[in-house]
């Protein structure tokens, strides 16, 4: 492991306690310090901003959560979706992002698979994980996110060695506490011609629980691998998530990500895919569902950096109440990433007259010989298709809960794990409340 030199940024007696409880190679001590330094120099993000000038942050107070208190293991169980009827190759459980539970099968231990905490793996495989961590994403990027590079807690690693197959999914159950702060980061590599699936879910204790969460997601994919990884979020009502994501996919890899989001008071993520060898595909699928006062805004990036790659974005929204989405799409094509073949998608389905849906996607090309489009529409339910519904015995809102299943039914076609798909459509309709 290489030592890399910083220079020490003024550190206050709560961080430096921080650091004091833990027990970490000096890399990653460093890493922290750097994170912390950019943390103190920069002012929380403002509307100046374009990717948060759509963003109402004036209820959230850091103070009240406390992210660098000593945080202690519970045994609480939050409400998970998907174990139930899905056979996996192993689990891990985290509350309040401390990990509760691992369990890898004897099989995917056989094959040299790394999953497990990605704390203890920073003092076990230091090797393997100081090359990947916070090398994908920027912890620069905003507040949030060096404050989650500079005190994420505990997390979650996979590696997947080069040419080793991992046959069933394996699951990531995130659960959060009435209150409960989570600043875990994520971190999955394939090697080469390596494949794998990955099945995350977060939920708090309660639909009503407060929180914060404030999460780092990296993923490396190297030449020739394949992941399918589907993440579900239905954190409580009143927890304040915020996220850096990003995935690396190199020469004829491939990456299909799924997400649903259908929790939380207030959310704001940044996701981007990063296609960096030629040959590079990557699919990904989104499905926002918000009601009462809920805003979610996900900006995401399709970076082409590499010829002959394909990017799919294809995010859907259904809005109650007096909620807001934000969907800010970009597919960014680099010089000489030619024969780019890159598309984006946004629908919007308003249940409410108060209800608004803001999408803005866009291109920048700096390549000859692609092919990059998007498209975005917004629009009600249909009263004649309620009507028509209604009179083949349907209640009103079983007529609208089977017309919101069947707006994201393009999604669940995507989804080639049947028990997924099964729980994605139940939580949504489940979510559907008399419509106006």
């Amino acid at each position: 492991m290489t030592t890399t030199a910083v220079t020490t940024p003024v550190v206050d007696v709560a961080f430096k306690q921080f650091l004091d409880r833990r027990v970490e190679p000096t890399w990653l001590t460093n890493l922290r310090l750097a994170a912390w330094g950019q943390y103190q120099s920069m002012d929380w993000p403002s509307r100046s901003e374009e990717d948060w000038m759509r963003s109402d942050l004036r209820g959230f107070h850091l103070d009240k959560y406390r992210p660098l208190e000593l945080r202690e293991s519970t045994s609480v169980t939050c409400p998970a979706w998907l174990l139930d009827g899905v056979e996996t190759d192993g689990q891990i459980r985290t509350v309040d992002g401390i990990v509760q539970h691992e369990q890898l099968s004897t099989e995917a231990t056989k094959l040299g698979i790394y999953f497990g905490s990605l704390e203890r793996a920073c003092q076990t495989v230091g090797d393997k994980v100081e090359q990947y961590l916070l090398k994908t994403i920027n912890y620069k990027a905003d507040k949030f996110s060096a404050l989650q590079a500079a005190t994420w807690a505990s997390g979650v690693f996979l590696h997947v060695p080069r040419n080793v197959s991992v046959e069933k999914p394996l699951h990531i159950h995130c659960g959060m506490t009435d209150g409960g702060i989570d600043t875990s980061h994520v971190l999955i590599v394939l090697e080469e011609n390596a494949s794998a699936t990955v099945l995350c879910e977060c939920s708090s204790i309660t639909e009503t629980s407060d929180g914060f969460h404030c999460g780092g997601l990296e993923i490396i994919v190297k030449p020739g691998a394949t992941l399918r990884f589907v993440k579900l979020q239905e954190w409580g009502d009143r927890v304040w998530h915020f996220a850096q994501q990003r995935a690396v996919v190199d020469r004829n890899a491939s990456v299909q990500w799924t997400l649903a989001a259908m929790g939380a008071r207030f959310v704001q993520v940044a996701q981007q895919v990063s296609l960096v060898g030629e040959g590079a595909s990557s699919q990904v699928n989104g499905t926002m569902f918000t009601r009462g006062k809920q805003q979610m805004t996900y900006n995401t990036l399709q970076f082409h950096e590499a010829p002959h790659c394909t990017s799919d974005f294809l995010y859907k929204s259904a809005l109650q109440d007096r909620s807001r989405t934000v969907w800010r799409g970009m597919i960014k094509v680099a010089p000489g990433a030619f024969k780019t073949d890159g598309y984006q998608r946004n629908d919007n389905l308003m249940l409410s007259e108060h209800a608004r849906a803001d999408s803005i996607p866009g291109l920048e090309i700096l390549a000859d010989d692609v092919r990059c489009t998007h498209g975005s529409t917004t629009g009600r339910v249909d009263d004649e298709l309620i009507f028509y519904a209604q009179s083949r015995g349907f209640t009103r809102q079983e007529a609208v809960r089977l017309i919101v299943t069947g707006f994201f039914q393009q999604i669940f076609d995507r989804i080639s794990i049947e028990s997924v798909r099964t729980a994605l459509g139940h939580a949504i309709a489940r979510q559907v409340r008399q419509y106006e």
